[in-house]
């Protein structure tokens, strides 16, 4: 679906101080939530991908979470909602269901 990258979202989210559920970023990836953050660590950058219920990253220690990351009170929860974002933002995103 994404003509976007993982770490290309991910550098997004971190410049902008934007949080993203797992299930968002994941759908545009095209991978499954459980499977998004396989393989890397837990980290600030990677803290942005957050838990919709809670709007924060699970099981990450406090010092792993980024300082900023509640400054914002937005959480894109759906791909639409982070499709549009990522493309405000210079990422693009290719949609294959308007093709």
């Amino acid at each position: 679906m994404a003509a976007a990258t993982m770490d290309q979202i991910l550098d997004a989210l971190d410049t902008a101080n934007q949080r993203a559920t797992y299930g968002a970023v994941a759908a545009v990836v095209g991978v499954s939530p459980r499977a998004l953050m396989a393989g890397r660590e837990r980290n600030q950058r990677h803290s942005w991908v957050v838990n919709l219920r809670t709007g924060l990253p699970t099981d990450y220690a406090a010092e792993l979470v980024h300082p900023a990351l509640t400054a914002n009170a937005i959480v894109l929860k759906t791909m639409d909602e982070l499709v549009q974002w990522l493309e405000s933002h210079g990422v693009q995103v290719r949609d294959e269901r308007a093709a």
